[in-house]
């Protein structure tokens, strides 16, 4: 077992260089003598990468469909991607692999299956009795572009309109094409000169199954007698048709038509039609017609038995509705109701009580597919209020711009959040249960409560449940309420270091023990925010403005070569002064006319009411800085235990105490090197007594990285519009070399130098150009003393160096456990707190969940750093590299983080050449590396990201999370955790047809279409016209759909009736697709066989 173990590992070595592998080994081999060895538990075997499930509003989507005795709704889009629906928490993604548009979607009601009809002329049956539904045949049409198709409740036979006029019939269950065919020009009249255009409707008339209802794209209609295989009504308009539908007595239909009008034709009356209206045409005097309107892109007629039908229409506005939205009609006997949508109608359909077309229809609601909404409407209360829709449709509300993944948080922040996130909620919903309630929850496997935070354009975060693999809104915090608003474009002299959205959420840093977060704007703003349960009004928002300016007097690169001095912004000010303040400056500009000490945005000088949530502690901005913006901020940080937060940029880095409300710190990037600066940049304005005390560059320095070697990452521009943050390990010039950005923060008790004895509280700054430095914190005792007495800051003079920018941190103690940042637990601060609370708070400790507090001082730490290129594990305090991996060599990092499995840890990497890799700690053994997906777009860069427990996530289109996890486990319990699309439902009876009306006919005529469309009376249709593909289903699959709620009896019956049929197949399917075939068969016939065999009165 040993064995096959290390192969397992030594396989996963194929993406790092053998060069790499050797140096780490032998540093490993090293490492062994000089620190104690640590057992890790974590092996390849542990990791499998796998989809898990997508969340949001399907993105580009193009056809809607609903099962109505199961209750599940579908949804097709541009890409090929179907999305399933059923009662809140059961949902699914399925992909057709061709990524061609889905154009029409079909269930088999109550049948678990489902027919996608899509651009590239092919149809695919999908199986939804599996947990995952799979394709279980595919047609592709050859010769002509399929355009509209028809599947009859309880009907194998499939109506298919194409480009060219002609309707083919397919067999749903073996899904192959019938000989029988209605061509265009059978169809229309033989007078007629021009062709007809596209098949733009195809439905039996609900009375009489033979009947075959086809609309032309031009305007003509004709009513085709299946038996006789000729036209009986053909019905002319002069206006173009974009749909049809039935009134349930078959004796009238309803067409609507590209000048906004409805015609209603009586079926015996093909000359002129019966009615004609125009729902949004301004009536004119003098009995001309009203003028034209809109197309009226689709209709619906929905009768009712105690009163007057429903005609629902999209579209048919008047042309002079200019900026008008798009609107829903509902006409209900004499109202008409114009339902206004915030986004154009991609389709719409009436929900009803029953699945026969014959029967009263009884409708109770409408879905409304929107281009970025999915809405509900109940017809059944007045004013036809929407359903409270329970998916989460709404991660695109705003764009999403930034998020994160907590798994594993406190137990008590889920019913927090949603308790201040309930008063939220909107008013005036439907008090109805949402109607699409079909399938079944899975299991609960995962127990632990997971959030995700997502940073939107608009200045928003959303909090999300994501616990078990569902997901749902919590709670909605608007930071943007804190700045004034500018009325007009003239109002923003400030904000153009953007050109829109200037309070979008660029990085989010959040500690959910403590409940402290803490936000980074795009217009270089920072906001510090704390959570209470009570509501306040702040009198005045606290206020910081910070000046953090770059200069330099003249450059060196690293290995001495001179270079002329750079071009420096503004006139050798003091990059020192800070302006603290309570209200917004009003000095917008210095001496020589330029924008100086303005930040971009305004701060509120009215009192603020707070509701219950997250309350404002602290707004900090950057201002400009003698006529230049400031740069947008790269890293952020938030520790609760010190009361601090710290940030930086391209220019460099500022940390502030928010419980005093002061700057602590605030120096260029090349001042934090002091004298040890491997570039030789000298400040223009030298500081006193800030040259940083210790030694030099450390041990582990490799010397200094030459900019030819980098990758260039798609990341580096800073002010790049695309809220990327700026990780610019492409240095080309010496403008770049010199801005050295601030790329990684964080906060830790550890050993700052090589000879400390004892652990402090410090700051590990990580920078672009692949170097770390450490500040050391000296902080005041806790209670009333934190609050009078100074924070002291210095640099420690400890610099370490990796190739490429450093993206992440972390520290493990002695065992090789994770040392998490020190943190206070959350307490209710809005609530004074009584004698014994102040004593008892006079003496708390942080938190440091550390095992290392109670160790002995001689014990060592490690610290992991991770950086584009490579990753190092380094012993403290001796600053020793033990083990070292260059994780790429022609690509780079773009998401690492240090996350806990299996009660072990390990550290997660996403290159942007598309691999998920995971490597053990301290080792850094290469445990997982799978090609997963490319960098297709700055979106996935941006919003990528691991957490613990095998959980990662990223946004795979504007609309949708992509959750994924990493974990063998969760790849194991995850069929267990998917829901049921399908359960066994009976479907309902058949509307009686009444004594008299089955005595003397007038009932609906059935037709027995197996006589028809069957080989042996129409013939086998052309090869050449389409080719039959066997879909992935699997023989698995179809078992599962095989297994209805019919008798054995039947099913017998069933297989005897269609033997003959099926030998005629043999010749060109394989022994497994036959079964296939055969065992769907016997389900799609259950029902209509349970009705077809019974007499008028056994109803």
């Amino acid at each position: 077992m040993r064995k096959f173990n290390i192969r397992k590992v030594l396989d996963g070595l194929t993406a790092v260089s053998s060069a790499a592998s050797a140096s780490s080994a032998s540093q490993q081999q090293q490492a062994g003598n000089r620190e104690t060895e640590i057992q890790e538990t974590l092996q390849s075997e542990h990791f499998q990468l796998c989809k898990t499930v997508r969340h949001g509003f399907p993105y580009q989507p193009s056809a809607l469909a609903f099962d109505p005795v199961q209750k599940i709704l579908a949804i097709g889009t541009q890409t090929g991607a179907l999305r399933l629906f059923g009662r809140p928490g059961v949902e699914c993604y399925c992909q057709h692999d061709s990524g061609a548009a889905v154009i029409q979607l079909q269930f088999l009601i109550n049948e678990g299956a489902l027919v996608s009809a899509l651009a590239d002329d092919t149809l695919h049956l999908w199986n939804l009795r599996q947990k995952r539904p799979a394709i279980l045949h595919s047609l592709k049409f050859n010769r002509e572009r399929i355009t509209f198709c028809h599947l009859p409740f309880q009907s194998k036979w499939l109506y298919v309109g194409t480009e060219r006029g002609n309707i083919h019939i397919v067999n749903v269950e073996s899904f192959t094409l019938s000989g029988y065919v209605i061509m265009w020009n059978k169809a229309i009249e033989l007078s007629s000169k021009s062709h007809p255009g596209p098949i733009v409707h195809i439905s039996d008339n609900p009375m009489d199954e033979g009947k075959l209802l086809i609309g032309f794209e031009s305007g003509t209609v004709v009513l085709w007698d299946l038996k006789s295989k000729k036209a009986d009504y053909r019905y002319t308009h002069d206006e173009a048709i974009h749909s049809v539908a039935w009134h349930h007595e078959g004796k009238q239909f309803i067409c609507s038509h590209s000048d906004g009008t409805l015609t209603i034709w009586n079926v015996k009356s093909p000359t002129k039609p019966f009615q004609t209206i125009t729902p949004h045409g301004k009536q004119l005097k003098d009995g001309k017609k009203p003028e034209p309107c809109k197309p009226i892109l689709k209709v619906e007629y929905k009768t009712t038995r105690a009163g007057e039908p429903f005609i629902i229409l999209s579209g048919g506005l008047s042309y002079d509705t200019v900026g008008r939205r798009p609107c829903l009609t509902v006409m209900h006997g004499k109202s008409t109701a114009v339902l206004e949508m915030d986004y154009s109608i991609v389709d719409f359909l009436t929900l009803c009580e029953t699945p026969y077309p014959n029967d009263f229809q009884e409708p109770y609601a409408v879905v409304v597919l929107l281009e970025k909404d999915l809405v509900l409407i109940d017809l059944a209360q007045n004013g036809y209020p929407i359903f409270e829709n329970p998916y989460p449709l709404t991660i695109h509300e705003s764009p999403v711009t930034c998020c994160e993944y907590f798994a594993d948080c406190p137990v008590d922040l889920i019913p927090a959040l949603y308790s201040v996130g309930a008063r939220q909620k909107r008013q005036g919903y439907s008090k109805k249960e949402w109607p699409i309630s079909g399938g079944n929850w899975g299991l609960i496997t995962q127990s632990y409560p997971e959030i995700i935070i997502t940073g939107h354009a608009d200045g928003s975060l959303k909090f999300w449940d994501a616990s078990a693999i569902t997901l749902q809104v919590l709670y909605k915090l608007k930071t943007a309420k804190v700045f004034e608003k500018s009325r007009n474009k003239d109002d923003r002299p400030n904000t153009d270091i953007v050109d829109e959205d200037p309070y979008a959420i660029q990085i989010i840093s959040w500690c959910p023990e403590s409940r402290m977060l803490c936000i980074a704007g795009v217009s270089a703003h920072v906001i510090i925010y704390r959570f209470s349960k009570q509501e306040v009004t702040t009198e005045v928002i606290p206020m910081l403005e910070v000046r953090l300016l770059y200069e330099i007097n003249d450059v060196e690169s690293p290995d001495g070569e001179q270079v002329p001095p750079l071009p420096t912004p503004g006139t050798g000010s003091n990059p020192q002064s800070i302006v603290p303040q309570s209200h917004p400056s009003t000095s917008s500009s210095s001496s020589d006319g330029l924008r100086d000490n303005v930040p971009c945005l305004k701060v509120k000088n009215s009192p603020l009411k707070q509701s219950p949530g997250y309350q404002i502690e602290l707004v900090i901005q950057l201002v400009w800085v003698s006529g230049e913006p400031p740069q947008q901020i790269t890293s952020l940080a938030v520790n609760s235990a010190y009361g601090l937060v710290v940030f930086g940029n391209c220019n460099g880095i500022a940390m502030v105490d928010y419980l005093q409300k002061t700057v602590l710190l605030n120096l260029g990037t090349i001042e934090l090197y002091g004298s040890n600066d491997p570039y030789r940049r000298e400040p223009r304005s030298p500081r006193k007594s800030r040259q940083p005390s210790g030694a030099g560059l450390c041990d582990i320095n490799e010397g200094t990285t030459v900019p030819e070697d980098r990758c260039k990452s798609p990341t580096s521009d800073v002010k790049d519009n695309s809220f990327s943050r700026s990780r610019s390990s492409s240095v080309t010039s010496i403008d770049k070399e010199s801005r050295e950005a601030i790329s990684a923060l964080h906060f830790c008790e550890t050993f700052t130098r090589k000879n400390d004895t004892s652990p402090s509280p410090c700051l590990w700054v990580g920078t672009t150009l692949g170097t770390v430095l450490v500040i050391v914190l000296n902080l005041p005792p806790g209670g009333e003393q934190r609050l009078l007495q100074p924070v002291i800051v210095s640099p420690s003079g400890t610099i370490l160096r990796l190739k490429g920018a450093i993206l992440r941190m972390a520290f493990l103690d002695t065992t090789g456990s994770l040392v998490p940042p020190a943190h206070e637990p959350w307490r209710e601060h809005n609530v004074p707190e009584d004698k014994d609370e102040k004593d008892k708070s006079k003496k708390r400790r942080p938190v440091s969940v550390s095992p290392s507090s109670s160790q002995e001082i001689s014990e060592n730490q490690y610290a992991v750093i991770c950086s584009e290129k490579q990753a190092k594990v380094i012993s403290l305090p001796s600053q020793n590299c033990i083990y070292k991996q260059n994780i790429t060599e022609t690509s780079f990092v773009l998401r690492g983080d240090i996350v806990s499995l299996s009660n072990s840890i390990c550290l997660a990497c996403f290159c942007a050449n598309g691999h998920i890799m995971t490597f053990s700690l301290p080792s850094l053994r290469p445990l997982l590396d799978v090609y997963y997906l490319p960098l297709t777009n700055m979106r996935i860069a941006r919003t990528f990201c691991f957490t613990n427990n095998g959980q990662a996530l990223y946004l795979v289109s504007p609309t949708e999370i992509q959750r994924l996890t990493y974990s063998q486990e969760t790849c194991e319990n995850l069929q267990e955790m998917l829901g049921e699309l399908f359960t066994p439902v009976e479907t309902p009876e058949a509307p009686n047809r009444g004594f008299f009306k089955g005595l003397f006919g007038g009932g609906a005529q059935s037709l027995d279409r197996e006589e028809l469309f069957g080989e042996s009376a129409a013939g086998k249709a052309s090869r050449s016209l389409a080719q039959h593909i066997p879909g992935p289903g699997g023989i698995e699959g179809v078992k599962g759909a095989a297994s209805g709620v019919v008798g054995e009896l039947a099913r017998a019956r069933l297989a005897l009736d269609e033997r003959g049929q099926k030998l005629g197949e043999l010749e060109e399917k394989t022994a497994a697709m036959l079964y296939s075939a055969d065992s769907f068969s016997k389900h799609a016939h259950e029902m209509m066989l349970k009705y077809k065999d019974k007499k008028w009165y056994q109803f």
